[in-house]
């Protein structure tokens, strides 16, 4: 029952994307046949709908060889879409796995604040926890005090030990004692929250560099994940947050959070095109189990518009 009540709220959180896919596709239907122009006319509204022009192309593409010069339906068109979006997908679908020996695993979480990056923490947190996995956290994210106390916050209600500090201290220092504390007590999983303040770049590049070079001493394959937590209403601008990110934190997987009723879900699929990174989870809720690993066809079926995959 927890699938399918989770199906549901996917694809209710995904019904403004799907609606703002068959708005910009209005009139292109019931033509007496699918011509050049109308193809056109196609591509440009995948694009409005955040798609993105690669994924435009596919579907133009897929259109042109197999419909050309016959009647165009929604219903057929929304199956194209939903197909090339799951080809896409499928590729990057990846669970965050908890595979490093020795322990701990070390995931650093980056982000822009406001992107929903300490409530994701706690949500990954819970997950691991599910899977009988010892977990703690980490607050690196010393610019802001704020960040710190969610964290603890997240931390007693869960049951997890964190390393925390004063609000400016050195974020590499309480990583470092992280690290040290979590093998001494046999932790499987550390989780670090990181600053992201994109407008002192320069400040957050030196930083991240530090943290990764504290790392690297106690444990050469430190860290192990750099998971980027993206905001779907922020649209075409998490693209740029990816851009930004892989250069100055190497990173190596997403998670898609507020994905609850925006209309720009279609930007996870222009992401995955782009830059082909593992998507290791998705949100669709502020509940602390409303973060899972994504199926690739209910999510392609979701932007899409069409019924349940069987």
């Amino acid at each position: 029952m927890a699938d399918i009540s989770w199906r549901d709220r996917l694809f209710g959180g995904l019904k403004r994307t799907s609606d703002k896919l068959g708005d910009n596709l209005t009139g292109l239907f019931g033509k007496a046949a699918l011509d050049a122009q109308t193809l056109d006319e196609i591509e440009e509204a995948l694009i409005l709908s955040d798609l993105g022009p690669a994924m435009a192309v596919r579907v133009r593409e897929r259109l042109a060889e197999g419909r050309f010069n016959k009647e165009l339906t929604e219903d057929y068109l929304r199956e194209i879409i939903a197909e090339e979006i799951e080809k896409v997908l499928a590729p990057v679908a990846r669970p965050l796995e908890i595979e490093a020996f020795p322990r701990p695993q070390v995931i650093l979480v980056i982000g822009v604040n406001g992107s929903g990056k300490t409530t994701t923490i706690a949500k990954l947190a819970h997950n691991f926890l599910e899977q009988d996995y010892g977990v703690m956290l980490a607050a690196g994210d010393t610019f802001r005090a704020a960040a710190i106390g969610q964290l603890k916050v997240w931390a007693e209600r869960l049951g997890i030990p964190i390393v925390a500090g004063k609000e400016g201290g050195d974020a590499a220092g309480i990583v470092f004692d992280a690290v040290k504390q979590a093998t001494a007590t046999g932790i499987d999983v550390l989780i670090v929250d990181t600053a992201g303040r994109l407008q002192n770049k320069t400040e957050l590049m030196d930083e991240l560099a530090k943290i990764r070079r504290i790392l690297g001493r106690l444990n050469p394959a430190s860290p192990h994940d750099v998971v980027l937590v993206l905001d779907a209403t922020t649209g075409q601008n998490a693209l740029n947050q990816i851009e930004v990110f892989k250069e100055t934190a190497q990173v190596t997987g997403l998670v898609m959070t507020k994905l609850d009723g925006t209309a720009r879900g279609g930007v996870l699929v222009a992401a995955a095109e782009k830059f082909r990174l593992p998507i290791h989870a998705i949100g669709v809720g502020e509940k602390i189990e409303d973060l899972r690993p994504f199926d690739p066809g209910d999510m392609a079926r979701a932007i899409a518009g069409t019924a349940y995959a069987r």
